[in-house]
């Protein structure tokens, strides 16, 4: 009976135009003990979008209100 294995995420950041840092990648990944896995994009969806627009709005308005009377004290 084979186990599920955890796997773990790690990123690299190197230098592309560097061809020490693409070499040892490579080498690092031919030992098969690592996977490439492209990165998700992660794009809001339109009612995502519109959600976070009236989040936005009626938090500007609420903090019009009750900023108002600090405001009026300073001008």
């Amino acid at each position: 009976m084979k186990l599920p294995i955890d796997m773990c995420t790690i990123t690299l950041e190197y230098d592309q135009n560097s061809a020490l840092a693409r070499l040892k990648l490579a080498q690092l990944l031919a030992t098969g003990l690592f996977q490439k896995r492209e990165e998700e994009s992660a794009k809001p969806t339109i009612e995502e979008i519109e959600e976070h627009r009236k989040l936005r709005e009626a938090m500007l308005e609420h903090s019009r209100k009750s900023m108002a009377p600090i405001i009026a004290r300073y001008l």
